[in-house]
């Protein structure tokens, strides 16, 4: 007796994918495919996923042929046989699929957050004085921007740490199709999916019980004096988004200002800890959980999240990545610190699972 590997991911797909339904009824907001890192999502994802095929046969079809080119296509026949099977197909297209839906919804029900939870008169229900005070009381009546600013400054560290937040805009596409292509585990591909798609869920939940705009839009005087980036350019663009929705429901675009969970933080913590158990080279695993450090930094240096938000995205990111494991069919062993798969296709023996 067995279960299916993809059936947390796409039922976490459908739920959301009703959600936003009913909340854009319930709203009278259209749904909308948001643009993003290469066009808007259906075009995005196949894009990644042709670029990965290449990225993928091409190199070891050239190695393999020492450059030959009558030997090319034969090889080339050789590797699709080999690695391009009928489990990965499945997964690759169930994977994209869910991916996409999920967080197309997730998007939606972001837009439509000002206009769900709401004040006596009308108003977006916000709580930043709340965490901004929870902020201070943590640092002894020091605000975290402010600390963070004496020790890193204002000039060139602040692009870095701009390059690292605004990296995460591509990543996650690009990290969900290389999981997908090319995880050596068809299993290791439908966790990462799945827990990703968990990510957005639970995100999308915390958005819901505690909205919040973030302390760089609610307190931006502590935040004048970094030098312009591009974040700052993102952080302009989303103000002038969610002002707009309020003038113009029916924009051709979303509003993406919501700061509690940091899903900045779930994600990438995710990523590491799925990274640890399934990625074999130890210089990736390493700069995954570099990044984590560095993007949980920098959500705090620009104001896009109060601690309290990095704080639920790593509890979401520890919650995600365990259940995805168990639905996915991972076996922790050595009280957690290491971990096996029990199959390599999408079915799952049920007697192999654990509690």
């Amino acid at each position: 007796m067995e279960r299916r590997a993809y059936a947390l991911m796409i039922s976490v797909a459908v739920l959301m994918s009703v959600l936003a339904f009913v909340c854009s009824r319930s709203v009278g907001i259209p749904l909308h495919d948001p643009d993003g890192f290469l066009g808007p999502a259906y075009l995005r994802l196949p894009l990644l996923c042709i670029g990965a095929f290449a990225a993928d046969m091409v190199p070891r079809t050239l190695w393999r042929t020492r450059g030959n080119p009558k030997q090319f296509r034969a090889e080339a026949i050789v590797l699709i046989r080999e690695h391009w099977t009928r489990e990965r197909i499945i997964l690759v297209i169930l994977g994209l699929i869910s991916f996409y839906f999920t967080y197309v919804s997730y998007r939606n029900l972001k837009n439509f957050l000002p206009f769900m939870r709401t004040t006596s008169d009308g108003h977006p229900l916000l709580y930043d004085n709340q965490l901004h005070a929870l902020d201070r009381w943590l640092l002894f009546g020091n605000d975290p921007a402010i600390v963070l600013h004496k020790i890193f400054g204002f000039g060139f560290s602040a692009h870095i740490l701009a390059y690292d937040y605004l990296l995460f805009l591509p990543l996650v596409p690009v990290t969900v199709t290389a999981w997908l292509v090319w995880s050596r585990n068809i299993s290791f591909g439908y966790w990462y999916v799945t827990s990703q798609g968990l990510c957005w869920t639970l995100g999308t939940a915390s958005y819901y019980i505690l909205p919040t705009l973030g302390p760089g839009f609610a307190f931006p005087w502590l935040y004048f004096d970094i030098d312009k980036t591009g974040v700052s350019s993102l952080q302009d663009s989303l103000f002038y988004g969610r002002i707009h929705l309020h003038f113009d429901p029916f924009l051709n675009g979303v509003q993406s200002v919501a700061g509690f969970a940091s899903l900045h933080v779930a994600i990438t913590l995710m990523m590491a800890l799925v990274g640890h158990y399934t990625v074999r080279h130890r210089w990736i695993r390493i700069a995954l959980w570099v990044y984590v450090v560095v993007t949980a930094i920098s959500t705090t240096y620009f104001g896009w999240h109060y601690i309290a938000d990095d704080v639920a995205g790593a509890f979401i990111a520890v919650v995600s990545f365990y259940l995805g494991a168990l639905a996915t069919g991972q076996k922790f062993d050595d009280r957690g610190r290491k971990s096996h798969p029990t199959t390599t296709t999408r079915g799952v023996p049920v007697d192999s699972e654990v509690g």
